[in-house]
Formats: structure tokens, C-alpha cells, sequence
């Protein structure tokens, strides 16, 4: 006779466990309502009886009662990230030259750690193709940075250089265009108000060319972007400004009254979020001038001047 493999043995112990489980019964109660609690015991629900208190726990051996107690105990690598080349899922070598009790090293040894870590930064990386890469998602990490956008936004730019590079889209554009281009897309998909001057700011390339390869790499990776809100600009600038909540509110009531009656079509939206702001600082007495508000902004006066007086119209004042 054959003998059973190890899989069909599992499943008859498995089997026999929940029988045994299911015909169980309470011997003070008679009750059948056994359960299994949290210190995997079998526990009769009725009367409270403790019928079985040696089951393999198959936890962590360790106790944790509050969230950062657990992270603090668990021995579990970072999670996998698209922010670099090789998802994170690489060896480090720390910096510091010293043991797991703290204590320095020796010269010998931190020689040889220098040697290690030189060595696997050059091993990480095992083609031109992945040294491109590794540079790109670096740009995008460190314009993320300077502009201050949240980790959601660098995976998901991460994402769409990633996409693009599989498309080949990057052939014959530099990298530095393309990552900027990709982190713009990531901020507008995430609903994060960055103007396209704010990001060229933080960027190596003219901002001709991040708006260029912008359009392109939306239209071939048929990003769904929808045009960005000039109210997504107005708390940040009313903060940059110390300006109250009330002219806050009472500018993104300007926004929508002058978007309602069409005069939002073509605007530049910084600039039209800009003009509701001083428009809403001189209605609620918190005067703010035109070159503080164009500062912030990074409009000109003009703009300002010129929305200002199309909105003031729109709502209703002279």
C-alpha cells in the first residue's frame, strides 16, 4: 500500500481536530457553545469552563499593548516601496562604525565595512538600465522633498516613471524631464495643490519641457486628470499669509460664484485663487497687498489686478 502524503495526512488531523471541536461539550453545562478565545483556549460560553489550555499559540512570543510597542518589538523588514529600483528589497550596510552593543570598531574592521559598503552599492545595481532608474526615483525623492508632498505622492510618481519607462516614452527625453514631469502627474492625481511653477522651481529642467513632457506621457499613458481647483491652492497660500479662516471661506466663496458664472475657462488656476485671496482680505479688513499675495503666489501683480476686478464684478460690488 501507498502511503498517504504529508498533505492528506494534514487534512484528516485537521478534519478529526473539528470534529472533535464540534462534538465538544461543556461537562459543567452540557452546553455545545465552545469557542477558541484570544490565548487559544477552548472556552465554554456559557459558564466560562476552560476545557483545553495547552493549543499551540502561534503568535509572536513576545506581548505588545499599544501600537508603537508592537512596531518597536517586531522583526519584520520595511515594507516593499516603488520608490527604489530594487523595491527595497536589498541588503543595507549603516553608516555608523559600530557593533550591535554600540561600541566602536576597530581601523581593521572599519576598513572592511568601508570595503562591504562600496561594494554593494555597486553590486545593487547590475546594468545601466537599473543605474538610470535608481537615478530617476532619487530626483523624484529629493524634488518631493523640497516641494513637501506627502509618501503618496513619491509612490505613485514612482509609479508612473515606472509605466513610462515599460513604454519606452523616456527614448529621447532626458530622465530629469520625465521623473519631473511624473512627480506634477502624481500631485495633480492626488489632489496635491503644486503649480507647475512651484515644481519647476525644485527641478533641474526649463519648465517648457516638464509641461511638454507632461501632455505627452498623460496622453500615451492616458492618465485621468482632472483640471486643478483653485480652491486646492487657498489654504496653503491663507497660511503662507496669516490670513483667518474667515477670508479663507470667503474666498472660496469668490471661487465658486466666479466659476459658476464661467470666468474660471482659461485661467490660470493660482492666479484665479490668488485674486479671490486679496479680494477676500479687503472685504473681511485683513488688507494684504498685492505684492505680498503675488509673492506667495508666484504670480505677477497683474494677474492679480486683472482677476480681481472680474470677480469683484461677478460678485455684485463696485
Amino acid at each position: 500500500m501507498e502511503r498517504p502524503s504529508r498533505q492528506r495526512q494534514q487534512e484528516r488531523n485537521t478534519e478529526q481536530e473539528s470534529d472533535e471541536t464540534e462534538t465538544l461539550s461543556c461537562p459543567e453545562c452540557d452546553s455545545e457553545e465552545i469557542v477558541t478565545d484570544a490565548d487559544q483556549e477552548l472556552v465554554c460560553e456559557d459558564c466560562g469552563l476552560v476545557l483545553d489550555e495547552r493549543n499551540i499559540d502561534r503568535g509572536p512570543e513576545w506581548r505588545a499593548f499599544n501600537h508603537s510597542e508592537r512596531q518597536s518589538k517586531s522583526r519584520v523588514g520595511a515594507p516593499i516601496t516603488e520608490t527604489m529600483h530594487d523595491k527595497g528589497l536589498t541588503t543595507t550596510i549603516d553608516w555608523k562604525d559600530k557593533d550591535a552593543y554600540g561600541r566602536s570598531l576597530s581601523s581593521e574592521k572599519r576598513s572592511q565595512m568601508h570595503r562591504l559598503r562600496k561594494w554593494q552599492e555597486r553590486i545593487r545595481t547590475k546594468d545601466a538600465g537599473e543605474r538610470n532608474l535608481q537615478f530617476a526615483l532619487s530626483e523624484i525623492d529629493r524634488m518631493a522633498s523640497a516641494l513637501g508632498v506627502p509618501r503618496s505622492v513619491r509612490e505613485v510618481a514612482s509609479v508612473i516613471y515606472r509605466r513610462a519607462l515599460n513604454e519606452d516614452l523616456i527614448r529621447g527625453r532626458s530622465i530629469e524631464g520625465v521623473s519631473t514631469a511624473a512627480l506634477y502627474a502624481a500631485c495633480r492625481q492626488e489632489g496635491i495643490p503644486r503649480s507647475l511653477d512651484e515644481v519647476a522651481d525644485v527641478s533641474r529642467v526649463p519648465q517648457k519641457e516638464i509641461g511638454r513632457t507632461y501632455r505627452y506621457i498623460s496622453q500615451e499613458l492616458g492618465l485621468e486628470l482632472k483640471p486643478v481647483d483653485p480652491k486646492q491652492f487657498v489654504p496653503r497660500f491663507a497660511s503662507s499669509l496669516e490670513l483667518s479662516e474667515e477670508v479663507q471661506s470667503k474666498a472660496t466663496e469668490i471661487i465658486d460664484v466666479s466659476a459658476e458664472q464661467g470666468l474660471l475657462s482659461g485661467k490660470s488656476p493660482t492666479g484665479f485663487a490668488a485674486a479671490a485671496i486679496y479680494a477676500a482680505s479687503l472685504l473681511c479688513n485683513e488688507k494684504k497687498t498685492q505684492r505680498e499675495v503675488a509673492d506667495v503666489a508666484q504670480v505677477t501683480e497683474v494677474t492679480i489686478r486683472n482677476r480681481y476686478q472680474e470677480q469683484i464684478e461677478a460678485m455684485g460690488f463696485r
